[in-house]
């Protein structure tokens, strides 16, 4: 009995040790998309944040692939010393992994979650030589010709491409969907013409409307947004209860030691409160969350995942999806 205390008592002060003397080298920030998303861009701000309040380099590294699950396979198969993050999403944490029987990984039992960061909604948006200037003339047009029209999202199985599914199902439609490593690459493309539509984060939309280089047709979400109160909500077009939002957490590898979780915690709260950290996020008009502490963003997280993933599952075996499979073409 007393050999039993004495190494417990052993492992919380060696514990203790090792979170006070964390971190001594660098930490690298997983992002599972290319970068120029929402995902890169809020990983790069708290990363820099984190590395100067922390004393050491926090390093992005992009793993797009496979709706981010590349990255967060990554994450979940790493060491728990709380050197490697992720940046997650609504999609890699709830959505993609309800979709893939190869998952390698627990979902509820291999991330530690850290803070969340905040959520934006996503918006309806069309190249501009679509002749389609609102949801009533976009479906119109897809009616005239099924299968025609062309969507973009962020990887089979994330959030832009079931919110991509819930439009074509909610319109009566058909469109043909195209995957991308991330939102960007997506973008681009819409930019150039090579695809029609997508449902995208408002955030990276918003200076390219105003620049008239594409056109928002309506945003996701059950009233309009204070940025761009001029934009009506696709619900109030026509498809009443249509939404679709993507939240942003920082994540570490399950088993991670509680200290210092919450030590990266309450560094990602202090980085985020700053003013100039503020005018950044909210330049992307971004909900933004204030970095949660760690033991509530861990509430919200799993009461989510196991939330949206009961969602996710009715809604693909009612809908009956094509290529819902993540990584599916």
């Amino acid at each position: 009995m007393k050999k039993l205390v004495a190494l417990l008592f052993l492992g919380i002060v060696s514990q203790g040790v090792f979170a006070q003397a964390y971190p001594s080298k660098s930490l690298r920030m997983l992002v599972g998309f290319a970068p120029g998303g929402a995902n890169d861009i809020l990983a790069r701000i708290v990363s820099q944040k984190l590395s100067e309040s922390l004393g050491q380099p926090v390093v992005v590294e992009n793993r797009p692939g496979n709706s981010g699950l590349i990255a967060a396979d990554m994450l979940a198969k790493a060491p728990a010393d709380g050197y490697t993050l992720m940046l997650g999403s609504t999609g890699t944490q709830t959505i993609a992994p309800h979709l893939t029987t190869k998952l390698g990984y627990d979902g509820l039992t291999a991330f530690a979650p850290v803070a969340l960061v905040g959520s934006a909604p996503s918006a309806l948006v069309v190249r501009n030589e679509l002749p389609a200037r609102s949801v009533a003339e976009l479906i119109a047009l897809a009616k005239a010709q099924p299968g025609r029209l062309t969507y973009a999202s962020s990887g089979a199985g994330t959030t832009l491409h079931l919110g991509g599914e819930q439009f074509r199902i909610l319109a009566g439609i058909q469109l043909l969907h195209v995957p991308y490593k991330g939102n960007a690459p997506a973008l681009n493309d819409l930019l150039g013409g090579q695809v029609d539509m997508m449902i995208s984060a408002l955030p990276p939309l918003l200076p390219l409307a105003r620049a008239g280089k594409l056109r928002i047709l309506g945003v996701a979400a059950a009233e309009r947004h204070r940025s761009a109160p001029e934009i009506p909500t696709v619900a109030e077009q026509g498809l009443p209860g249509y939404e679709s939002d993507t939240w942003y957490g920082v994540l570490a590898t399950g088993g991670t030691p509680a200290t210092i979780v919450e030590r990266l915690s309450a560094e990602i709260r202090k980085g985020l409160g700053g003013e100039k950290v503020r005018e950044a996020i909210l330049a992307h008009p971004r909900r933004f969350a204030r970095g949660w502490a760690a033991k509530k963003c861990a509430r919200r997280f799993w009461r989510r995942a196991r939330i949206r993933g009961r969602r996710r599952r009715r809604s693909s075996a009612r809908c009956s999806m094509p290529n819902m499979r993540a990584g599916a073409s």
